[in-house]
C-alpha cells in the first residue's frame, strides 16, 4: 500500500503518480453510462483528432460536467485524495476532458504540456486521467519525470503542429523525446498498465504523450485546480474555451460556484 504521503512526495519530485483503485466498480458504471451519452451527443466542442487516413478514430469532447452528473460524482469522490496528493486544502473542478481512441487508432497525442493551452496558473493546477477501459504500458500515457518544474514550453496543433497561442521563437521548444529514446538515451518516462478504476494524476506543466490504441481506450480526465491557482486573462483563445465569468464547483465542500 502507497501512502497519502508517499504519493504526495513521489508528485512533489516527479510531477506524476498512479492511483489505483480510485473508483468503485457502481461509480464507474455511471461514469461509463454518461460517456456513451456524451459520445451519441458531443457538445460543440467535439472534435475528431485524427486523420482521414487513420484506420481507428480520435475523439476529444470538453466541459460536460454540467450534463452529466457521473462526472461531477467521480470528481468528488476523488478530490479529498488529490487536494491530500498536491497539498491544496481546496479542490475546484476546472473542466473535464473526454479522450477516446478506438481500435486501431494509429494518431499519437504528441509530447505537450497542458498549462500553456490554459487561463489559470499556479502550482495547483492538475489533470487524473482515468480509463474505463483497461490500458496495457505499451499503449498507456507516458510523463516525463521531473519536467512539472519547467519551464513552460511551445504549444503547438496536435496534428499540423502550428504555433497558434505564441509567436514562432517565443518558447523553447518540445524537446524530442522519442527520438532520444530511439538513439539509446534513457529520459526517464513514467507509465502505468492501468485498469479501470485507476488514474495517473500529473501536473499541468508535466510534458506527456500517449500512443495510438490497439483496443478501444475511453479516458476521462479531469482538470483540477487548488488554492494556488488563479484565473488570467490570455491574449489567445484558450483550449477549451471557458468563458471569461466562469465559476467552477468546490468539490472538498458544498456543490456551489467558487474561484471566480
Amino acid at each position: 500500500m502507497t501512502t497519502t504521503a508517499e504519493l504526495s512526495a513521489s508528485f512533489e519530485r516527479d510531477g506524476a503518480v498512479v492511483l489505483r483503485h480510485v473508483a468503485p466498480p457502481e461509480l464507474l458504471s455511471r461514469v461509463e453510462r454518461d460517456v456513451e451519452a456524451n459520445l451519441a451527443d458531443p457538445s460543440e466542442l467535439a472534435l475528431v483528432a485524427s486523420g482521414g487516413d487513420d484506420p481507428g478514430r480520435f475523439v476529444e469532447d470538453f466541459c460536460n460536467w454540467q450534463r452529466f452528473p457521473a462526472y461531477v460524482e467521480l470528481a468528488r469522490h476523488v478530490a479529498p485524495l488529490v487536494g491530500a496528493v498536491i497539498g491544496s486544502g481546496s479542490v475546484w473542478l476546472y473542466h473535464d476532458h473526454l479522450l477516446v481512441k478506438e481500435a486501431g487508432t494509429r494518431q499519437r497525442t504528441p509530447w505537450h504540456q497542458d498549462q500553456p493551452f490554459y487561463d489559470v496558473e499556479g502550482r495547483h493546477v492538475v489533470s487524473m486521467w482515468m480509463p474505463l477501459d483497461a490500458v496495457p504500458r505499451a499503449t498507456s500515457l507516458e510523463m516525463l519525470a521531473g519536467s512539472h518544474l519547467g519551464p513552460w514550453l511551445m504549444p503547438r496543433t496536435f496534428m499540423a503542429e502550428e504555433a497558434k497561442w505564441f509567436p514562432e521563437g517565443a518558447l523553447e521548444e518540445v524537446p524530442d523525446i522519442d527520438a532520444a529514446r530511439a538513439r539509446g538515451e534513457q529520459p526517464r518516462v513514467l507509465g502505468w498498465a492501468l485498469e479501470p478504476g485507476d488514474a495517473v494524476l500529473f501536473h499541468a506543466l508535466e510534458l506527456h504523450s500517449a500512443p495510438g490504441a490497439t483496443s478501444r481506450r475511453r479516458v476521462l480526465s479531469l482538470r483540477f485546480l487548488g488554492d494556488d491557482a488563479t484565473r488570467v486573462e490570455r491574449r489567445w483563445r484558450t483550449s477549451p474555451p471557458i468563458p471569461a465569468d466562469a465559476t467552477f464547483p468546490l468539490l472538498t465542500g458544498d456543490l456551489t460556484p467558487g474561484l471566480a
